[in-house]
């Protein structure tokens, strides 16, 4: 994986930016810790820092063809696991490879294909190609949105990037917020409106799309989409074909010439991951494949059951680790460190974010870093398959909201009265915009419907905000973390697939429990769905609520926004928190931490508020 980041404008003279483009370049070095480069041409500037994964030597960015009298230059971020079938392809139309590197073989296939070859790409990726006759960019995001692309729009000119800082660092963008900005922050964070980069004039490409900048116009355009078919699948063909799609998925996603590690938590689908891995490992003689596990130190004493966390993960996961034969790590996280982690995990995401279940993940994959450079992980399988307690308790499932911020009653608890006043609405109308979205055949039965809705809420919302999660706390130390699951040929297939199948056996992602079921521990393959751990020490909390003291003894923008009693009754009296904030698990400590969250973003950004 990498950083990339490039800017366009008419008339400008790139040569004379050359400090500021460095500055770009810095903000990135996180993602692209390996090399760097710099591509001017004009009034065109393009950015690539790299994390070497394949072709050291030649797949050095920006990197440049030239075909039939025309320069093209890319810089790509990402990964693409049909590379070698691509390549034979292109082979065959006469192009020559002078290496291994997918980045040579996506330049060449948009060489080919031009604003097709996006749909050739079976991968995680990013990427602008720049065309030095007709001075064109070209812009693309992968098909399920796992990598990200910015931009930022003006008269005249276009700036791009892999973060939010980068466009920052130009000093054309600028920290503000409108009255929409401020509706994300407090009413939708830490998920965000697909497309909206929260600051005012900040957009980002959504899962499928791409885009041409011409003549000093931007040009969106759709190129993947989710589409209703009918599923002519048997309830056998099913479980088969599932099993295809995601071991497939699996093995395409091994390739490295970097150590690999994987991410298990001892729930279904890292269990997957690790357990087909080690297979293929065995099969082709490739040595044991190693694991690592996260924890919170004292959690095992402090820990409470509940309707969302039945049970500790520790056991499945040394069940796990004998069924796989890995070589094992576990880290234990420090509470306080968890807490300190809160201001890096801002930066890391330019917003405020999923607090504790950023942090800890920035926390495990800096530890993972020390010796692995690329990670499997078991995202997403919930969002596609009906993993969460939302899909069956019906009462919530044909609510007419997010179901995993069902009140915002929370959210105005915190706020002064008389701000943000349509904040409700703000939200009302997201949720109706993504619903009206969703495909549907004549045939879907009224549950089915509803499932298609929720499909498509949970993909452009809730996956989104972990997808994000998983990309900014993983590359912030330099790891690539690849998702499985997110292989776009097994999202069409889940989208399609009917509830009474997904559901096999009346169970959360039951369908792919019957599908792996003969290679896990029976108690692993149907255990009760678990989310991902939090902290259950009260350090935590204590952590939490000392900060926030200090904050709200403050004067400045975010806490002319608070209630302050408000808020001090929730350190008071954690136990009144109900709802949660978003999510299963985003009571009283996390609220706090998101406040903590907030005040560093709006003193690192320096963030100016105009409505």
């Amino acid at each position: 994986m990498c950083g990339i980041a490039g800017w366009i404008e008419s008339g400008s003279k790139m040569p004379d930016r050359v400090k500021t483009l460095s500055a770009m370049s810095e903000t990135l070095e996180r993602r692209g810790p390996d090399e760097n480069g710099i591509y001017i041409n004009g009034d065109t500037a393009l950015i690539h820092r790299r994390l070497v994964v394949i072709d050291r030597e030649n797949g050095k960015q920006p990197m440049s063809v030239r075909h039939k009298d025309v320069t093209y230059v890319i810089v790509y971020n990402g990964e693409l696991y049909n590379t070698e079938a691509l390549r034979e392809e292109l082979r065959a139309d006469g192009f020559h490879f002078r290496g291994h590197s997918d980045t040579e073989v996506v330049l060449k296939a948009f060489i080919k294909y031009g604003e097709q070859c996006p749909e050739k790409l079976n991968g995680i990726f990013a990427f602008a190609v720049f065309n030095t006759r007709d001075r064109s960019l070209f812009l693309c995001r992968d098909k399920i949105g796992v990598k990200p692309l910015f931009y930022y729009e003006y008269k005249g000119g276009l700036i791009f990037g892999s973060e939010i800082k980068a466009l920052l660092a130009s000093g054309i963008v600028k920290p503000v917020l409108d009255e929409q900005g401020l509706n994300e922050i407090f009413f939708l964070g830490p998920a965000r409106t697909p497309s909206c980069g929260v600051f005012k004039g900040v957009f980002e490409l959504n899962p499928g799309e791409c885009a041409f900048y011409r003549n000093g116009r931007l040009t969106r355009k759709t190129y993947f989409s989710i589409e209703a078919r009918e599923h002519t699948d048997s309830e056998a063909e099913t479980i088969e074909k599932t099993r295809y799609l995601l071991t497939d998925a699996i093995q395409r996603q091994l390739v490295s010439d970097v150590p690999m590690c994987m991410f298990l938590s001892g729930g279904l689908d890292s269990s997957i991951i690790v357990k087909t891995a080690s297979l293929f490992h065995r099969e082709n003689r490739l040595g044991r494949i190693h694991t690592y596990s996260v924890e919170y130190r004292d959690n095992q004493k402090y820990f409470q059951k509940s309707l969302f966390q039945p049970n500790a993960d520790y056991e499945y996961i040394h069940m796990m680790v004998r069924s796989a034969d890995t070589g094992h790590n576990e880290v234990i996280l420090d509470n306080r460190l968890l807490a300190d982690a809160l201001y890096d995990s801002v930066e890391a995401r330019d917003l405020p974010g999923y607090v504790d279940v950023d942090s800890s993940l920035l926390l495990f994959c800096r530890e993972i870093k020390k010796d692995y450079t690329v990670a499997l992980s078991g995202e997403c399988a919930d969002e596609l398959f009906g993993g969460y307690p939302w899909y069956h308790n019906r009462e919530i499932l044909f609510e007419d909201c997010f179901p995993w911020s069902r009140s915002q009653d929370i959210r105005r608890f915190i706020l002064r009265g008389g701000v943000l006043d349509r904040g409700e609405e703000y939200v009302r109308q997201r949720y109706l915009d993504t619903i009206s979205l969703a495909p549907k055949l004549p045939s879907d039965s009224k549950l089915d419907s509803r499932m298609r809705e929720m499909f498509f809420l949970n993909f452009y919302w809730f996956m989104q905000c972990l997808l994000e999660r998983k990309d900014r706390c993983s590359m912030y130390s330099g790891l690539e973390v690849r998702v499985p699951f997110c292989d776009y040929r097994l999202v069409e297939y889940a989208y399609n697939m009917p509830w009474k199948l997904k559901a096999y056996g009346g169970r959360e992602k039951g369908i792919v429990r019957k599908a792996f079921e003969d290679i896990l521990p029976k108690e692993i393959a149907w255990r009760k769905k678990s989310p991902y751990p939090k902290t259950h020490n009260p350090v935590y909390f204590e952590e939490c609520a000392k900060r926030v003291r200090r904050i709200l003894q403050k004067k400045n923008a975010l806490t002319e926004l608070l209630d302050k009693k408000a808020v001090e009754s929730i350190i008071d009296n954690p136990g009144s928190i109900t709802q949660p904030w978003y999510g299963q698990l985003m009571k009283a400590p996390q609220i706090l931490a998101y406040i903590i969250e907030l005040d560093h973003w709006f003193d690192k950004y320096r963030i100016d508020i105009c409505l």
